[in-house]
């Protein structure tokens, strides 16, 4: 076999070009190191804090990841928002002394009960 120094060149240009390109782990620690560096994490919520994975553990394990992505996006479903919105003429209720205005806040939360009902037999029917 000859020596080619030529092919020296080549080898030696090619060792260049890798050490000029940044892996994209590289390039995303960077930039978290830049947003670190401007204090874009400061005050995120629970900052401090240990997190709570019980929850997370007690979840399925083919459910946890959409759980996750649900949570941290605040989705809330609409059986939590009207067992919410139950909870309120459900006390102004028991608390109203009068009888026309207990009758009306009773119907408003007949009103709710309903909705909510009909929104967890919706869901049944998906599954």
């Amino acid at each position: 076999m000859q020596y080619r120094p030529e092919l020296d060149q080549l080898s030696s240009g090619f060792g260049k070009v890798k050490k000029n390109y940044m892996s994209i782990e590289g390039v995303i620690e960077e930039k978290l190191r830049q947003a670190i560096e401007r204090g874009e994490f400061d005050n995120l919520a629970g900052k401090g804090k240990p997190p709570d994975l019980v929850p997370y553990f007690n979840t399925p394990e083919d459910l946890r990841t959409a759980y996750a992505m649900l949570k941290s996006n605040q989705f809330i479903p609409e059986e939590v928002d009207l067992l919410k919105e139950i909870a309120a003429p459900r006390e102004q209720v028991r608390d109203c002394p009068d009888a026309d205005g207990k009758a009306a806040l009773a119907k408003k939360l007949n009103d709710k009960t309903l909705a909510f009902n009909v929104a967890i037999e919706k869901y049944k029917r998906k599954r």
